[in-house]
């Protein structure tokens, strides 16, 4: 008998900032669903190259490809570095930003020209090459924060960038009707991340670990389980926020 089922095509994920933190773990989860992952990286292609290496130990696909996220040119080149060498781009998850944690009234200004850069403008250009990019039924996942709506002190010009990319999801998911892509945003919470715990004494971490009614820090994987959930079955949440945070909102 004919077998007259359809080849199946690898679905392909990129993952920027996929090197470190809860990017790493999204592209490992990503690569453990059975998607090829671009594990994009700004400046340790080493990390990255660690990355690329857990995942194609665990029997996947994945190769690393770095650029500066609010640099058009560079990212250009890493999308098409993904599609070059996959085939084409289903998901993004844009997980790469920076943190600069003050009071607004004691914040450097000096430090902010480099955060806005990155958490606006990358997501933007990140944002704008994805919806050149993605296939049909593909999806554009961006990172936001829990803190947009905690409003934890000291958080306030980070929070503001991250305003800025709720925005960002929730138009562009209107923006591409009819193309059958979702746009979402995940939104974590207190996250036990180097980029969290660095610079917090230890009653300060235990006190945000009891802000959730689970009485613990998320964990990487914790938020690498909701995007895998938006970039696969998640046909039907599109321009949402999504707030992943163990209920302390």
């Amino acid at each position: 008998m004919t077998d007259t089922t359809a080849p199946t095509t690898t679905r392909v994920a990129l993952v920027t900032g996929g090197s470190g933190g809860i990017g790493r773990d999204v592209a490992e989860r990503l690569g453990r669903d059975g998607m090829a992952v671009g594990v994009h990286y700004a400046g340790n292609r080493a990390r990255a190259e660690e990355t690329v290496a857990a995942i194609t130990a665990a029997g996947g696909r994945a190769i690393a490809v770095g650029g500066d996220v609010a640099d058009e040119t560079a990212m250009a080149e890493v999308f098409a570095a993904v599609e070059s060498e996959f085939g084409g781009i289903d998901v993004v998850v844009h997980t790469a930003g920076q943190m600069v944690l003050s009071p607004l009234v004691d914040f450097d200004l000096d430090r902010i020209d480099a955060m806005l850069r990155t958490n606006i403008r990358g997501t933007i250009v990140v944002d704008q090459l994805a919806a050149r990019s993605v296939r049909s039924g593909g999806a554009i996942i961006n990172f936001s924060t829990s803190v947009t709506k905690i409003a934890l002190p000291g958080y306030t010009a980070y929070a503001a960038t991250k305003g800025a990319v709720d925005a960002m999801t929730l138009i562009l998911a209107r923006e591409l009707r009819g193309r059958d892509i979702t746009v979402n945003a995940v939104a974590p919470g207190p996250t036990a991340t180097p980029l969290f715990l660095d610079g917090k004494d230890d009653a300060t971490i235990a006190g945000m670990a009891k802000m959730a009614p689970l009485e613990r820090l998320g964990q990487p994987t914790d938020i690498a389980e909701a995007v895998a959930f938006l970039a696969g079955p998640a046909r039907w949440v599109n321009g949402q926020v999504i707030y992943v945070n163990g209920g302390v909102i």
